[in-house]
């Protein structure tokens, strides 16, 4: 199985920064995409970030709503990614939620997803 640990959210001003990462553990051999999701009170969940990587290939995708404030990384030896978050909105506040897809898990067939258990991101005066 993969287990994975979200860190970094917090309160923070508008026009202020966080950065997220989360770390991926466990017994698997290869992961397809790690990403963040958000849901806000009374809303889906919707995708902010994403990067998959296969074989050579890279890829990334944004959410229009984030796109050049926000900035994705992976750190594939370390099963570690990242979310950079610049210019905060208050619109930008609800639980951040680390997504592994795609996941090879060790001794099992197919792939498979799995989430964190989200952290809270609060941007107020």
């Amino acid at each position: 199985q993969v287990q994975l640990v979200e860190s970094g959210g917090g309160l923070v001003q508008p026009g202020g920064s966080l950065t997220l990462s989360c770390a991926a553990s466990g017994t698997f051999s290869n992961i397809y995409a790690m990403g963040w999701y958000r849901q806000a009170p009374g809303k889906q969940r919707e995708l902010v970030a994403r990067t998959t990587t296969y074989g050579s290939s890279t890829g990334t995708n944004y959410a229009d709503s984030v796109r050049g404030r926000f900035a994705i990384s992976r750190d594939n030896a370390e099963n570690t990614v990242y979310l950079k978050m610049n210019n905060l909105k208050p619109e930008d506040t609800a639980v951040y939620y680390c997504n592994a897809g795609g996941v090879r898990v060790d001794g099992k067939p197919g792939r498979y997803d799995f989430w964190g258990p989200g952290t809270q991101v609060t941007v107020s005066s």
